[in-house]
Parts: C-alpha cells; sequence; structure tokens
C-alpha cells in the first residue's frame, strides 16, 4: 500500500457557489441515458411488460454509495479514483486496468448506434444498406466529435455543455410525449407495476436476455467502469483539492501542468469551513445525476408500455434508436419522429464522446501514476496519444456486429469490475485515507451501505449465471 502521508496539505480551495460548482451530476445522467434508457429497459418494458418494472427505482438509488465514495476520495486528495485503487494495491489497481481497457474496446458501439437514428432519418448515403449508412454516419459523428475535442479550450467545459444541452432537449420531448392521452391512460397501470408485478409475465423468459436484464438493472445509473468517469469529471471541474490539480485541454487551450499525485486538506477552521460546503455539493450533484435519470428512464418505460409492448416492437440489431421514434410521433406526428431521431443520434453519439474522452483521461492517469519516468510527457499528450488509439480500435470494432450485441458484451465485462468496487472503496475511504484526515474529513455515519451495493451486484452477477446457464 502506498501511504498518503508524502502528499502535502494545502487549504481546501473556495467553494465557488452552486451555479459554478454543479456539473459533473448531469454529465453522468446525460451518459446514462446512452444505454439504460434508450435502449434496454424500452427492450425489456416492450417485450415483457411490467414484469422487470420494480427492479428500476431499487437500481438506481443502488449507484447512491457508489458515487458518493467516489467522489469523497477525489473531492478530499485531488487524485482519481483509480489512483487510489493503485494505492490500495498496485497488483488490484494493475488488474482492473487491464479489466477496464478490455471492457471499453467494443465502446465505438454507441457511435453506430447514434448512426441507426441518422440513417432513419437521411436514408443516405443512397444505395447502401441500413447496416453500412449507420456505420458512415457513426463515423461521421465521431469525426466531428474530435475536431470539437481538438478545438476547444478545457475540454471538459465541452463535454459537459453537449451533454446539458442534450439532456434539456431529450427531457422536454419525453415530457411532451408523455403528456398524450394514450401514455396518460396507462399511468395508473405502469404506477402499480413500480411496486411489483402486477401480472403474469405476458410472455416466455428468453434466456439469451439475462445479459439484456443485468445490464438494464446496472447501468440505470452508470455501471461497469463508467461509475469511475464520475471522479474524472470531478476532477476537471476542479471540485474540492482537484482544484489545485490542473485541468487537461484542447488544442485551442493553453497548456496546464496536470499533477498525477493528490493534496490531502489543511486543518485549520478555513478547510474545516469550505469542506462543509464541498460534502453538500457532492450530495447535491449525484443526486441530480440519480434522480435525473431515474425520471427520464421512467419515462422511456412508460412510453415503451404504451407505445411499443401493445405492437410487440423492439429496438435491436441496426435499429436501435428506430422503433422509439414512436414516442414522440405520439405527439408531433411526422415532424416528431424525425426529431426524436436527431435527438435520438445525439443521445447515443454523445455516449461516445464523453466515454471517448473520459477513457483517455483515465489511462493517461494510470501510466502516468504506474510509471513515473512517463511524466517527462505532460498529461495532455499522454490524453491525445490514448484518445488516437481508441479511435481508431473502436471504429475497427464497430465492424464486427450490430451495435446491440457489442454494447452487451461492453457492459458484461465492466460487470466484473462493479461487483470488485464497493469492497474496494471500503478499504480506501474507511481504512487506508481517514488516518491522514482532519477529523472534520474523515466519513461519517457507517459504510452499510457499500455493503449492501456489494451483496446486491454479487446476488445479480449468481442471478445472471443462473438464467444464461440452467440446463
Amino acid at each position: 500500500m502506498s501511504d498518503f502521508a508524502q502528499l502535502p496539505q494545502k487549504p481546501v480551495p473556495r467553494f465557488p457557489g452552486w451555479w459554478a460548482a454543479l456539473g459533473p451530476g448531469v454529465v453522468w445522467m446525460a451518459l446514462a441515458q446512452g444505454s439504460g434508457e434508450l435502449i434496454w429497459w424500452p427492450y425489456m418494458i416492450a417485450k415483457y411488460g411490467l414484469t422487470f418494472l420494480w427492479l428500476l427505482m431499487p437500481a438506481c438509488l443502488l449507484q447512491y454509495p457508489l458515487n458518493l465514495e467516489i467522489g469523497r476520495y477525489t473531492l478530499l486528495t485531488g487524485e482519481s479514483i483509480f489512483h487510489g485503487f493503485i494505492r490500495l494495491h498496485r497488483g488490484f489497481g494493475i488488474f482492473l486496468w487491464i479489466l477496464m481497457s478490455v471492457s471499453f474496446l467494443w465502446f465505438g458501439a454507441f457511435a453506430s448506434a447514434g448512426g441507426t437514428a441518422m440513417a432513419e432519418l437521411t436514408h443516405w448515403p443512397n444505395g447502401w444498406s441500413q447496416r453500412e449508412q449507420s456505420l458512415f454516419w457513426g463515423y461521421a459523428s465521431i469525426a466531428v466529435f474530435i475536431g470539437a475535442i481538438l478545438a476547444s479550450g478545457v475540454v471538459y467545459t465541452l463535454i459537459e455543455r453537449f451533454m446539458k444541452l442534450v439532456a434539456l432537449v431529450t427531457v422536454i420531448g419525453l415530457i411532451s410525449a408523455c403528456m398524450q392521452e394514450d401514455v396518460v391512460a396507462t399511468l395508473p397501470e405502469f404506477v402499480r407495476g413500480l411496486l411489483g408485478p402486477t401480472a403474469a409475465m405476458p410472455r416466455p423468459w428468453q434466456a439469451s436476455d439475462a445479459s439484456k436484464l443485468l445490464t438494464a438493472i446496472t447501468f440505470a445509473g452508470l455501471g461497469g467502469f463508467w461509475i469511475l468517469f464520475y471522479s474524472y469529471w470531478l476532477r476537471d471541474k476542479g471540485a474540492g483539492m482537484a482544484g489545485l490539480i490542473g485541468r487537461i485541454t484542447g488544442l485551442g487551450g493553453a497548456e496546464e501542468a496536470v499533477s498525477s499525485d493528490g493534496i490531502l486538506p489543511k486543518d485549520n477552521e478555513d478547510s474545516r469551513g469550505q469542506w462543509k460546503l464541498w460534502r453538500r455539493f457532492l450530495s447535491l450533484d449525484i443526486m441530480i445525476g440519480i434522480i435525473g435519470n431515474l425520471l427520464t428512464t421512467l419515462m422511456t418505460c412508460l412510453l415503451a408500455y404504451a407505445l411499443l409492448f401493445p405492437k410487440g416492437l423492439l429496438p435491436q440489431e441496426y435499429e436501435l434508436a428506430v422503433v422509439q421514434s414512436q414516442f414522440f410521433a405520439v405527439s408531433w406526428g411526422e415532424i416528431g419522429r424525425l426529431l426524436f431521431l436527431v435527438v435520438a443520434a445525439a443521445f447515443l453519439t454523445d455516449t461516445w464522446l464523453a466515454t471517448a474522452d473520459a477513457v483517455s483521461r483515465i489511462q493517461a492517469d494510470i501510466v502516468q501514476t504506474l510509471f513515473p519516468r512517463t511524466r517527462n510527457w505532460p498529461a495532455r499528450r499522454w490524453y491525445y496519444l490514448f484518445l488516437a488509439l481508441l479511435t481508431v480500435i473502436t471504429s475497427f470494432t464497430m465492424q464486427l456486429d450490430a451495435p446491440g450485441p457489442l454494447i452487451l458484451t461492453s457492459a458484461l465485462i465492466g460487470f466484473g469490475g462493479t461487483i470488485l468496487f464497493p469492497p474496494a472503496l471500503y478499504l480506501l475511504n474507511y481504512r487506508l485515507l481517514p488516518a491522514h484526515l482532519p477529523e472534520w474529513a474523515k466519513p461519517r455515519g457507517t459504510p452499510w451501505l457499500l455493503g449492501l451495493s456489494f451483496v446486491v451486484y454479487l446476488a445479480l452477477a449468481a442471478a445472471y449465471l443462473y438464467a444464461s446457464f440452467r440446463l
């Protein structure tokens, strides 16, 4: 284990105000919308009705303790949570690094999933198959996003503004669609479904859907290695002690010195007061992500139950974002259908943007943490190197299969990491770090919520294996 005693101590940076500080939770909410909300929950509702709806609220709330501990570590040290895992045990950190790297080989599928919406919207290039059109638009969106990152001043600022815009437009559209008469008529039965199954399963269970259900539950917020992104967004937002670390800038901005090692809070009265504000910010920012994600997921489920379930329409293959266009068509007709396809394209391709950015940050951070000599290169150079590699790799893996199976592959690998996070966070935040913190900065309450998350995720893994491989 690494010793935190070697880290310098400085006063906690001043809290900038709520409007300036909030943001990572919205980015988390918008990124989570890319798979759980738009694809797998509507799929499960459209196919099995309200059978599994009661799992949605617990699934969203289950991620709160994980995000709280991930955020707490970054706010108190300025370090990424991955750096913390490496401090906990170098071998454990390397294992997670390898597992994470494998899980993100296929996230280009989100760009091709967004391409399914653009292909349906334009039917262009002419004469190409649906698959070829979807891939074309997927590659085009990647090119646009890479250009935007390169031209940006601070990369995180670009990510946050774009994700806020996508989330706002989508929420407004979903609320409008849910207010239509045909949808409102199903609301009482839908609400009862939140309390538990209200009727027998409308069709026989298919074992092949076990991975889809597991993905829907785990990624009701951000599951797998995606949940670790929150640490990096807080870091570049400059939350807590991370305000002293530095940020990744685009080629359009001046290069900043970004430290791999953290800084601990100094024990004085001013730091104590500032930490109280940062601690409140953390809880509120996380709840914005969780509640916002829960509400939008509930709306897509309601629309799927009212509009897709009666017709047996399922989002899959190269139509992942096509059948849901009826969500907006119910209120705005053909114009609404076309608008939904545009929103869905942004909805899904922004997942590629945020994931490419976050994974590049993680890779650069891990390399500079594990191999100190690599710090001869600035963090920004490593970031762009990994961004280029990820772009090439995911552009290739997009060709291997339809978006759905690729997204599931990435999710299932990442779920293995999710099971390991609760005990690691407990050891890090409740055993290793507190000895080096002022009394007012030590974790409050009990870590039983982390234990609950661990037990539930372990049970989900067992249920998945049973449902998938039982004779």
